[in-house]
């Protein structure tokens, strides 16, 4: 944790003004915290005939505030708090959750009251960064605002006994606003919406209102602007369950504004497997494109789970800015539930001379903080002797790990018994590589994918 100093006098003079004191938010900053101290009281010892009597007087009081770069009032809260503190997804009463962006914020200084000879204050500023974590969630489900059968806050409170992170609702053709969702401690709510048309599903995420006007198109032309309108105001752009059968995406992807598509929709099933077998021809196409999973959930049935899948996400906080962050550029893998089943890939994105340490010997939280380490989602550029870190927690006996690049599937481990394991992986040639572990979920099901990541690229 980083902490500042600062003084600011006040003369009497000042007293009914309000100061400004600017200090440099640095970047990748998860939470500010804001502690002042000034002398408000005045103490004087009286003498009694039998004793002494104490006088407390009131020389000073001095409001305090927060101001963003854009000067917007992040908060006040008078006199009452000596410690405040601001983040994305939290924030002492009086002031608003606030993505902690670089640059010249302000402390506001209120001179209510001050003493003849002026009053210092005396500012401490502590900044905790960022450190990236896993995190599991789902991206797509559906609340009783369009045809999912539990509320926001009961979907809130089946996530968190799931042990996920984030949920982001994305009823049909619905818009969210962040204000209409719930607060759950721990859990970030995502706003979004499924356009549901009967040329295909999109979800739009992170953003409450994609477009202007009703969702409805009734041409093709019409559709690609509704698409190209809410790229424009921000949303990350989804094509669901691109080859289902009734609800296939039918438009154009080519004349379409998108940045995911979703691979794998609830349950593990042959329509998903093709999808993933469609999406693996873009990749090998060249095309580097980012896939996503969602539950499509509703409700509880037997083929319908929440977080079935589950998206695994490293992202460098709980808010919502650094999730939807983490997922567009893919640092994310799959899993058919919120498993303990976890999966990393790490590469060294350049050597570093004087390097002591193999790759392999690095910590899990150095490695995902490390800026020289790429993972999944992530380009490096390919040289001789480049290799990749694999770690996978929690297999299963019979668990095979799956290696996919462009013109081949190699089986590298099957796991004897259950346990961890941690192997490097030699890149011989450009291209890409990505992670896959088939389980034996049951004796009457064929072998299925339990794990699927997204590529790292080797350019």
């Amino acid at each position: 944790m980083k902490t500042i100093h600062l003084h600011q006098f006040i003369s009497r003079e000042d007293q009914g003004k309000y100061l400004l004191v600017p200090f440099e938010m640095p970047e990748r900053i998860e939470k500010v915290g804001i502690h002042y101290d000034y002398q408000s009281h005045q103490e004087e010892i009286q003498s009694l005939d039998k004793g002494q009597f104490l006088a407390i007087e009131k020389i000073n009081t001095v409001d305090i505030g927060l101001i963003a770069p854009n000067g917007e009032q992040v908060g006040t809260s008078g006199s009452g708090y000596r410690q405040i503190y601001v983040s994305e997804t939290a924030a002492t009463f009086g002031y608003q959750p606030t993505n902690l962006t670089p640059g010249t914020w302000q402390i506001m200084l209120g001179a209510y009251i001050i003493a003849p000879q002026g009053v210092e204050v005396k500012l401490t500023i502590s900044f905790t960064p960022k450190k990236r974590r896993w995190l599991r969630g789902d991206p797509h489900l559906h609340s009783q605002n369009s045809d999912g059968i539990l509320s926001l806050e009961h979907l809130g409170r089946h996530a968190k006994a799931h042990g996920l992170d984030f949920l982001a609702v994305t009823d049909h053709n619905q818009t969210l606003y962040r204000a209409s969702l719930p607060k759950i401690d721990g859990l970030t709510f995502i706003p979004g919406q499924e356009w549901a048309h009967y040329r295909g599903h999109s979800n739009f995420l992170g953003i409450e209102k994609p477009y202007h006007g009703a969702f409805f198109t009734n041409s093709d032309e019409e559709s690609y602007e509704k698409f190209a309108e809410a790229r424009t105001n921000g949303a990350l752009i989804v094509i669901n369950h691109p080859l289902e059968s009734r609800f296939g995406f039918r438009l154009d992807l080519d004349k379409t504004a998108y940045d995911l598509v979703e691979v794998w929709n609830g349950p593990m099933r042959p329509c998903n497997m093709e999808t993933i077998a469609w999406w693996h021809e873009m990749l090998k196409a060249g095309k580097k494109q980012i896939a996503i999973c969602g539950s499509d959930y509703h409700g509880d049935t037997i083929f319908e789970r929440l977080a079935n899948p589950c998206l695994n996400v490293l992202a460098w906080s709980s808010s919502e800015t650094d999730i939807l962050e983490a997922i567009r550029k893919g640092h994310t893998y799959f899993t058919y539930s919120p498993t303990p089943l976890h999966a990393e890939m790490w590469v060294k994105k350049q050597e570093v001379e004087n390097d002591l340490l193999g790759l392999v010997e690095v910590t899990d939280e150095a490695n995902q903080n490390d800026e020289n380490l790429a993972t999944f989602g992530e380009t490096v550029d390919w040289r001789e002797g480049l290799k990749v870190l694999l770690k996978v927690q929690s297999l299963e006996a019979d668990d095979q790990v799956r290696l996919i690049d462009q013109d081949s599937t190699r089986t590298v481990f099957t796991a004897s018994a259950k346990g961890n394991l941690e192997m490097e992986i030699p890149i011989l040639k450009p291209g890409f590589i990505r992670l896959e572990i088939w389980r034996d979920f049951h004796p009457m099901t064929p072998i299925m994918p339990a794990l699927v990541s997204n590529p790292i690229w080797f350019d």
